[in-house]
């Protein structure tokens, strides 16, 4: 049995130079189910190192930026600002801010970490409406500015072995950013999110392949405004990489979303609860090297257009680039 010192070493030599990203996963945001997406853009939860809590103290700054231009059929309905559209096209970007630090917990198997991001929002939205004399009224909306709160007050890391790794979190967003229930486009959701979230992280030094998962459900508050109750959303993304020695690594992310069950609302109810789920595939390159002092950086870019989708917005350009600097 190796004493913890020697499994510290191992897992430091194991990490470098990209020293977990653990649950640092620059958070996706969008419009919500009420317009056809929800908190997490599929594709974009995973990271890599997502199941490694750090075994030393550490701090680390992760700058993100998700751009996402999707839309929904003109045939189907799609609630939004507490009326029902024909069908829908959003363009949103984000830029992200995240702060993480693991706690000094000594030497064992669990370590614990804490987070927080500022997210910055621009979007756009196009839609058509039912108007007078039964004629279609194409309306569009744009709105730019902070966007709600996001933090982990706790994420628990659990190392099996030194390729074996989990993190549990808890993941609140809070309704900080301005709303108006008459835009079609918000800088906010206007309600609280509560996600549990597991992420598993497993290494096989010999090939220098690594997998990455991270499930976890969002439970929403009700939007007050509108009278909208987002249903529970199951969110799955699993992502393998071959990394090279250079600190180049590339790889393919799978990810879904699972409405589990359906809306509710005047709005809901008469789109019999609006229920969704879609699928997205697409490939990633990530770059790790050392810096002075103990530093590292990490960079990543991803591509992960939707393959499937019902009731959700259907997108072939949602792309996430990332840095990661730890200290």
């Amino acid at each position: 049995m190796k004493s913890n010192h020697a499994r510290r070493a191992i897992w430091r030599k194991a990490m470098a130079p990209w020293v977990t990203l653990a649950a640092l996963a620059a958070p996706s945001v969008s419009l919500a189910t009420e317009g056809a997406l929800g908190r997490q853009i599929t594709g974009t939860n995973v990271q890599p190192n997502a199941g490694i809590v750090s075994p030393e103290p550490i701090w680390a700054v992760n700058f993100a930026e998700i751009y996402l231009d999707g839309k929904v059929g003109g045939s189907r309905e799609v609630p939004v600002g507490g009326r029902t559209s024909l069908g829908l096209d959003g363009q949103v970007a984000f830029t992200l801010a995240t702060v993480l630090k693991t706690w000094d917990t000594g030497p064992g198997r669990w370590n614990f970490a804490s987070s927080f991001t500022l997210p910055y929002v621009w979007t756009k939205v196009d839609s058509k409406f039912n108007g007078p004399g039964g004629r279609t009224v194409g309306q569009s909306d744009t709105a730019s500015n902070l966007f709600d709160l996001y933090f982990s007050p706790i994420i628990a890391g659990y190392h099996f072995s030194e390729t074996s790794h989990m993190a549990l979190s808890l993941n609140i967003w809070a309704p900080t950013g301005k709303y108006n229930a008459n835009d079609m486009a918000n800088p906010s959701l206007n309600n609280w999110t509560f996600i549990p979230q597991v992420a598993y992280t497993k290494i096989f030094p010999e090939s220098g392949f690594q997998l990455d998962t991270v499930a976890g459900v969002q439970f929403y508050t009700r939007n007050n405004a509108t009278d909208y109750r987002n249903a529970p959303i199951f969110s799955l993304d699993v992502m393998g990489r071959k990394k090279f020695s250079n600190g180049v690594s590339a790889g393919l992310i799978l990810g879904t979303m699972q409405q589990m069950g359906r809306d509710k609302g005047p709005t809901a109810d008469r789109l019999n609860g609006f229920q969704g789920r879609d699928w997205a595939l697409g490939p990633i390159v990530t770059y790790d090297t050392k810096l002075a002092d103990k530093r590292s950086l990490s960079l990543s870019l991803r591509w992960v257009p939707t393959i499937s989708s019902t009731n959700r917005l259907d997108s072939t350009s949602t792309v996430m680039g990332t840095a990661t600097l730890v200290f």
